[in-house]
């Protein structure tokens, strides 16, 4: 099983490196943590000894990256994992096919599917933008992977077979999700570039992490833990002289 396990997660890092696809494919996937990141409660020893230091993202390695900001996942049965499960009955049996529909054009994760509807950049869009973001969105893969197999929480139609997905049944683990992640990420990026229509921005990631609960593949507390994590990597990531310089070039290609 361990050798399985690692040789998805080469398999995974290959893909998203050469861009097959999109970042998006990743949270379908199975994929294991890296060991070395700091998490507001211990990983499981058995996870931890699978993966030893070494895993990075583009501009950030997660060895010694402070997730402590991130809550931990809800313990099972909890008041907040009642109230999750409560939150999604009540979307199941409310939402429309419209709001289906978007959900399910949503199911990959990257730029193009969260803001290229909105994008502030010229079209077509430079290689230089769309490289950008397929660099940061390897580190907010990496620290959502990792996250994820720390508390490995099920998906919620795998909890309650009462769930009907609207959309394709993602396999690999519920908590944090890698879309809300992302999406608050990159709006936070496009905010700070073009700040007159951060609102708009902001909006679309709020839009983007509902509609994985709307969908029935995500808890509310999954796309609230993601969200928190998106702000911590982009606290993250401006720390880094090279993220910086690449952000601010972006500039040049605004419409």
């Amino acid at each position: 099983m361990l050798i399985v396990r690692r040789l998805i997660l080469v398999l995974s890092v290959l893909a998203l490196s050469s861009g097959y696809g999109s970042a998006g494919a990743f949270d379908d996937l199975y994929t294991g943590p890296s060991r070395g990141a700091v998490l507001p409660v211990p990983v499981p020893s058995a996870v931890a000894e699978d993966y030893r230091a070494g895993a990075s993202g583009h501009y950030l390695q997660l060895s010694g990256l402070d997730l402590t900001q991130v809550p931990a996942a809800p313990a099972d049965g909890s008041a907040q994992d009642k109230a999750d499960m409560k939150t999604l009955f009540d979307w199941q049996a409310r939402r429309t096919g419209a709001q289906c529909a978007q959900a399910r054009a949503e199911l990959s994760h990257s730029y193009e599917v969260f803001f290229g509807r909105i994008t502030p950049f010229v079209d077509p869009q430079p290689a230089a933008v769309t490289q950008f973001f397929r660099n940061t969105a390897k580190d907010s893969v990496a620290a959502h992977t990792y996250l994820k197999d720390a508390y490995q929480r099920p998906r919620p139609f795998v909890r309650d077979a009462r769930l009907k997905p609207c959309t394709m049944r993602v396999l690999g683990f519920s908590y944090p999700s890698g879309h809300a992640a992302m999406a608050r990420l990159f709006a936070l990026i496009l905010g700070d570039l073009v700040p007159a229509r951060r609102a708009e921005f902001m909006a679309r990631a709020e839009e983007v992490a509902l509609n994985r609960v709307i969908s029935g593949v995500h808890h509310p507390s999954d796309v609230e833990a993601g969200k928190i994590m998106g702000v911590v990597l982009y606290r993250e990531l401006l720390k880094k002289p090279a993220f910086k310089s690449e952000m601010q070039a972006l500039r040049a290609h605004l419409r």
